[in-house]
């Protein structure tokens, strides 16, 4: 079985949110076999910065949909979207 590497946009309900607490809530959000391999932060507007995790994950049936349903549930996550996935 091969692995998924997938971008994903998480982006925070408010721009006050500590970003370095929420990567650490993504983190501990994810399912059993994935994990993170790096996130980036860029400036949406208003203050609002973004995270894009790049997570690994087992090439199954499911793919990232577990990752997205557990991010989605991390407090102070308003949205959660797949922007690039690719096989490694």
């Amino acid at each position: 079985m091969g692995k998924v590497a997938a971008k994903i946009k998480v982006m925070p309900n408010s721009p006050d949110i500590d970003l370095d607490e929420l990567q650490e809530r993504l983190e501990n959000s994810l399912p059993e076999g994935a994990k993170i391999n790096g996130v980036e932060r860029n400036d949406v507007a208003f203050g609002l910065v973004a995270l894009f995790p790049t997570v690994i994950v087992p090439d199954d049936a499911g793919g990232t949909e577990a990752v997205e349903e557990a991010f989605g549930e991390v407090e102070g996550v308003e949205s959660v979207s797949v922007e690039n996935v690719g096989r490694i």
